[in-house]
């Protein structure tokens, strides 16, 4: 599933793409995606003439903004986003077409149909699930290492499940977890609330590290991510321990071991993380 740095990387790349452009009309051609409002109807009626004015962000959401509405979009495990002229032949697992007065269009692709759109009046967005009630951003002021702590110190899971919670911390997901614990030096099944004060001020140093660095490197390609340009990220030649069972590690040479927590597959090295 995209993390946050793939989710960003996804949003500049569009914001350099479409902003500006007028919706002549939607098509959805799988209507289960979308999930407000409840007839789609409403949903291709609402944003046709709307123009998209900013393209916006919450952790692993994007959020279109046009005239009047925020369309809240999850890409979930496979979704992409693309932009093409009218005329080019529509792709297999094409599932939305939002064409634009210009005669382009943004394409929505999505392989297990996982994806999800809402869509709500402007200044309404994050009044009800799902961007209502979730964590701080990772890049904001509001994630300090008093809410960190605070977070930590309630909960009795450990610490990869609690990292995990979207009302935690949002735009987090395995590979980012995997490696910030690692740059931290922090077992995934050590219990939360079990840290040290010296240990989550690591964890939340390493946490906004590692995301800015691969945010830089405009994401990890794992599996089929891809920005909305065709580009694959390069962050995941950076990568410590994800995806790399078995290999040894980069900072003592120890041979890196995976175990599942929390039903998560989970990289580990045995030694920098005891």
């Amino acid at each position: 599933m995209p993390e946050l740095p793939e989710v960003e990387t996804v949003r500049r790349t569009l914001e350099a793409l479409v902003i500006g452009k007028e919706i002549k009309a939607v098509s959805v051609f799988w209507p289960k995606m979308v999930k407000k409002p409840e007839v789609t109807e409403q949903f291709t009626d609402a944003l046709c003439g709307q123009r998209i004015r900013e393209i916006g962000r919450r952790g692993k959401f994007l959020i279109f903004y046009t005239d009047e509405f925020a369309l809240v979009s999850h890409l979930r495990m496979e979704g992409k986003y693309g932009v093409y002229p009218s005329d080019l032949p529509v792709e297999k697992h094409t599932h939305a077409i939002f064409h634009f007065t210009d005669g382009s269009e943004l394409r929505y692709k999505d392989v297990r149909k996982f994806g999800t759109f809402h869509l709500y009046q402007k200044g309404t967005e994050f009044e009800e699930p799902p961007l209502a009630g979730l964590g701080p951003e990772p890049f904001s002021e509001h994630f300090t290492l008093e809410s960190l702590t605070e977070k930590l110190g309630k909960t009795n899971r450990k610490i990869k499940p609690a990292l995990l919670d979207q009302k935690v911390l949002v735009g987090l997901g395995n590979i980012y977890v995997d490696e910030a614990l690692f740059r931290s030096g922090i077992h995934p099944e050590r219990l939360a609330s079990s840290l040290s004060d010296r240990e989550i001020a690591l964890l939340h140093r390493e946490i906004v590290s590692t995301l800015t660095e691969a945010v830089e490197k405009g994401g990890s390609t794992i599996r089929s991510y891809i920005n909305s340009q065709g580009q694959i990220g390069m962050f995941q030649l950076e990568l410590y321990v994800y995806g790399r069972k078995n290999e040894p590690c980069k900072k003592c040479g120890s041979i890196l071991e995976k175990t599942v927590v929390g039903g998560r597959g989970t990289h580990f090295c045995p030694a920098c993380q005891k």
